[in-house]
């Protein structure tokens, strides 16, 4: 699921995700990574902050069809920052409602004053 041209900047072990266990929650944050087999494996995430931002991380199609494939009871797009036409946070909510009702995207203003 890498994207060729993204191999340069993902190197096993750097830009690592991470789940956390707080209380009775799991928590999932992708740091700076692609779409995965080890984030489409997850199980049981209550929150995921998934990033979408080329070219040192997802596209937003990438993004939402790994998130369809673990499917967290919410979702927070992050570190979307940049040209809107790459990190449309629209279309990932868009494409995520429309493979799972079941999954809440959450839209946080990470940028205040900045149109995303």
């Amino acid at each position: 699921n890498l994207r060729e041209e993204a191999k340069k900047f993902h190197e096993k072990g750097r830009g690592n995700g991470y789940v956390l266990n707080i209380g009775d929650q799991r928590i999932y944050f992708s740091g700076d990574t692609e779409d995965i087999p080890e984030m489409r494996n997850l199980k049981n995430i209550d929150k995921a902050f998934v990033c979408m931002n080329l070219p040192y991380t997802m596209t937003v199609d990438s993004a939402a069809d790994g998130v369809l494939e673990f499917k967290p009871d919410q979702v927070y797009p992050y570190h979307y920052r940049g040209n809107p036409d790459v990190s449309d946070v629209g279309k990932f909510k868009e494409l995520v409602n429309e493979g799972s009702s079941e999954i809440e995207v959450v839209q946080l203003d990470w940028y205040p004053n900045e149109d995303y």
